[in-house]
Parts: C-alpha cells; structure tokens; sequence
C-alpha cells in the first residue's frame, strides 16, 4: 500500500528576497498492505527522510527527533489520538532558537498532517508516555483543543502548497494538480518542465481564495514527452514590489507518455 508521510522541505528560492523557514512536503512510501493505515504512515513518518530526500536539492528534513517511537493510536468519530514516546518532545540545542517553538509545533503539524491524510481523521491530540499531553517543552507550545491542519497552516504551509503529487511521486499524464495558496488575488503559474528543464506546461492557476485566504486549486495538466523520465514540478507567484518570482516550489515528479 501506498501512504504520505509529511516531512520539511527548505526554502532556498524566493527570488533571492528572503529566505523563509522551512515547509511541509508529502512524500510517499510504499508499504505491506495492514489494515493499520494510520500505524504504517505513523512508522513511516518517524522513521525520517531517506538518503536520497536529505541529499536532494531543496533538502527534506524532518523536525522529528530521532529514536522517537509509536505507542499506539486511537481513532473515533475522526479524533486520532497518537500516543508517542518521551523523546518525541525533547528539544536539542539546535532547537533553542525561538525557544524551541518552531521544532515542537513542525513536529505536532508533520504528524497532524500525517494522519490527517485519512478520511477517518480530522483532528488529532497526543499522549506522551501514555499520558494525555497539552503544553509540551516550551510552554509557548500549548494544545487548548484538538490539532487539526488550519492550526499549522498559516506557519508550516508555503504560500503555495501542491499536496498532490508528492515529492518524487508520478504525474499522470494527463494528471491533476492540487493543493491550497494563499496569494495576492489568488493567482499565481505552475509549469511542469522535462529532464531538460525545457517547459512542457506553463498556466496560469486561480485557488478559490487569496490575498490573505487560503484558497483550493486544481489544475488538470496534459504534457508530452516521448519516453519516461524524471522532471519539474514548478509553482511561483510574481512580487508586485521586485517583479521577480517569489513563493518558488520545486520538485521532482516522474513523467510518462501520454496512453
């Protein structure tokens, strides 16, 4: 079987303005078929990013400490509650800076966005050694009610975010692209580029809301190339102020030829 695991993508772009924290970024892993869906990409979240993510251009990381375990997860009435070990809310000193906060909430926004990708779950809240958890090392870090993806959006979300197709994952040909963006007047591009990084798609994309909103977009794309081969996934917006393309999100997606 086939799940996402949400892990931290870097932002190097921006059209050389200001370089931004990092994001989320789905990847996909392939798993054994269980019936434990929520389990698997759980494991599979905790276990990081391969070689080949962290060695990547943008780099994937994760905020996750390592040796971090599953203890278990309940699900009811689309409440997960994940129950994780005592080393998931340790804090390194590479965390200090701005307290630790930004470690702790990216971690609690990978595993909510984790779950989250099953319809059976649309709220998360979380044990620590069996034991119900709401303020976490930084008391800057503090869950008064379930965690649900609007409560990560606004910090862990790029201005433009493709959840489908994953980073690394096919694009179907023809295929469908979407995600959420929060940009000026809800407009901004995407082109879809071959080996070459010669353009094969370039469009204009409109999310259902902007400047200030987080808006849906889907975009059904139809490219040609004669043999499969590895590509670009590429969304960016236009700075009103420079010009210069901003909110720049890159990756790699696997490209067939049309049936």
């Amino acid at each position: 079987m086939i799940v996402r695991a949400y892990f931290l993508l870097e932002d190097p772009f921006n059209g050389g303005e200001v370089v931004n924290e990092p994001t989320l970024v789905p990847v996909l892993r392939t798993l054994p078929a269980s019936p434990r869906t929520a389990t698997a990409a759980m494991k599979a979240l905790l276990a990081g990013p391969s070689a080949k993510e962290r060695a990547a251009f943008p780099h994937i990381g994760t905020l996750i400490p390592a040796g971090s375990t599953l203890l278990g997860i309940e699900i009811s009435r689309g409440l997960a509650t994940v129950d994780l070990s005592g080393k998931f809310a340790s804090l390194s000193p590479d965390d200090m800076w701005d307290g630790g906060a930004f470690s702790l909430r990216g971690r609690l926004a990978q595993v909510v966005y984790t779950l989250t990708q099953f319809t059976t779950v649309d709220r998360v809240t979380f044990k620590l050694e069996g034991k119900p958890v709401r303020v976490f090392a930084s008391d800057e870090v503090v869950l008064d009610k379930p965690a649900t993806r609007a409560t990560y959006r606004d910090r862990y979300l790029p201005p433009i975010f493709v959840d489908r197709p994953a980073w690394g994952a096919a694009l179907p040909n023809p295929g469908r692209v979407t995600g959420l963006a929060n940009v000026d007047e809800a407009q901004f591009r995407m082109a879809v580029l071959d080996r070459n990084g010669k353009s094969l798609v370039d469009v204009p994309v409109v999310a259902s809301c902007g400047t200030g909103c987080w808006g849906q977009f889907g975009v059904n794309v139809r490219y040609t190339v004669p043999i499969p081969q590895w590509g670009t996934l590429r969304v960016w917006d236009i700075s009103e102020h420079s010009g210069k393309q901003v909110a720049v999100r890159e990756y790699p997606v696997y490209l067939r030829p049309a049936p």
